[in-house]
């Protein structure tokens, strides 16, 4: 078996040498890189997972707050200084007066918090897993995209070879209606070869439905307007190489550089952390503040205003969680999703192995399969060529016409199905070794 296979594939030609723009499968990938919409979400997503990385670093950095009170003692409380203490009976005393005005400005600085240091070491992994999910959105472009692309190729090789087979029935019947007219042959000859010729009619209306959709289902995963034309060029002008991995390349691919895999193991680790994060929170906390502010009393608004007197404060503060029964809860929610994380990994793990071990065989199937329709689509041409001449100088009956050309369409429709499905199991290779990317480069 060769080094490469060499199939038929659409490619675009330059566009000086078209008479109109014309797109190749790395165009059509290079443009819904750039335009699909879900690019903007996952950008969003980058951006959100930044904000929460800061959102996280600033519980460790300082917060300044200033706040002011203003009341109006409608009815000043009093208190009560209990007899014999300055005089024989109670006293009413008011310690205030109707107004007062507080404000007061304090900064607050955490020293230490080991649950807020675990949390700080997600916010590597909560940044990378939306780099991850930005790479992954890219390789389903990539994916969807050759998949759309191919299926337009393969509809478009079928209405090809569909045009050729019925304008072979069409000749025939003229040739057959002269000899029906001469008496030569009878009319239910010529009957069957109008059912045959109709049954392309409609197969050809079907292709030609089915490549419209696809080119839909392509615009749509691009990214592409819709209503506009987007013209790709016939899979049979233009050849493409498709490397065949050699057995040893084959062996050593691994489900290692899938992202699918990389994200799974970026999801355990933060549930790790997350289960270590909320078991620190047993741990004391320190903060420190300093705080000024000023007071002031007075039976009028303005009075309390001018006569405010100025404080300050510095000092820590330490808390000591003793019993929380919410957060044993919360701990063993973290440990269950942790073990959990875990079995994953290693079920995902070897599925996706599985997958590799599949998509490998079914490539190296499928390319085989490829190889025997394209010769069985020679043989059956030669074979109705042969049969078509014999015909024509009346060595052979109209049944036996009928037969090659029967046995020449289905060779076609099995070609056509090989293909799209080498196409298939091509791009599936990829996804399963994770070098989608690798492809679209390489193109």
């Amino acid at each position: 078996m060769n080094k490469y296979i060499f199939l038929s594939i659409l490619l675009v030609l330059p566009a000086a040498l078209c008479a109109q723009d014309t797109w190749t499968l790395k165009s059509c990938i290079e443009y819904g890189l750039k335009h699909s919409h879900s690019n903007q979400v996952y950008a969003n997503e980058k951006k959100l997972a930044d904000a929460r990385a800061k959102e996280a670093l600033a519980a460790y950095l300082p917060t300044v707050t200033l706040t002011g009170g203003l009341d109006d003692n409608v009815k000043v409380q009093q208190t009560v200084i209990p007899a014999g203490i300055f005089g024989p009976e109670d006293i009413h005393v008011a310690f205030t007066k109707q107004f007062q005005v507080n404000p007061v400005a304090q900064l607050d600085q955490t020293i230490f918090d080991k649950s807020l240091i675990m949390g700080l070491q997600a916010n590597r992994y909560t940044k990378l897993q939306a780099e991850l999910n930005i790479v992954k959105n890219e390789e389903t472009l990539i994916y969807n995209i050759c998949k759309a692309y191919f299926q337009i190729a393969v509809y478009r090789e079928q209405i090809d070879l569909l045009h050729t087979t019925k304008e072979t029935y069409r000749g025939q019947m003229q040739v057959t209606q002269q000899q029906v007219n001469k008496g030569i042959v009878l009319l239910k000859d010529l009957e069957k070869i109008k059912v045959n010729y109709n049954t392309s009619l409609a197969q050809m209306r079907v292709a030609e439905t089915d490549l419209a959709l696809s080119e839909n289902q392509l615009k749509f995963e691009m990214g592409f307007p819709i209503v506009e034309q987007l013209s790709v060029q016939s899979i049979t002008n233009e050849t493409i190489d498709f490397v065949i991995p050699t057995t040893d390349s084959l062996q050593q691919s691994s489900t290692g550089n899938r992202t699918d895999y990389k994200l799974l193991h970026v999801n355990t680790k933060l549930t790790e952390i997350d289960q270590r994060r909320l078991k620190n929170i047993i741990y004391p906390k320190l903060s420190a503040y300093a705080r000024y502010g000023s007071i002031g009393f007075g039976d009028e608004l303005n009075q309390a205003w001018s006569t405010m007197a100025s404080y300050s404060a510095i000092g820590l503060k330490i808390t000591i969680p003793i019993v929380d029964f919410k957060r044993q809860a919360q701990i063993t929610q973290a440990k269950y999703k942790w073990q959990n994380s875990i079995e994953n990994f290693k079920l995902e793990e070897s599925r996706y192995q599985a997958e590799l071990e599949n998509a490998k065989t079914k490539f190296l199937q499928e390319q085989t399969n490829l190889l025997l329709y394209t010769e069985n689509i020679k043989l059956a041409q030669s074979t109705f060529d042969v049969i078509h001449l014999q015909y024509q100088k009346g060595t052979t009956d109209l049944t036996e016409w009928l037969s090659a050309q029967n046995s020449l369409k289905e060779s076609q429709s099995n070609y056509l199905n090989s293909l799209y499905t080498f196409f298939q199991a091509k791009v599936d290779l990829e996804k399963a070794q994770g070098t989608l990317k690798t492809f679209y480069h390489a193109l």
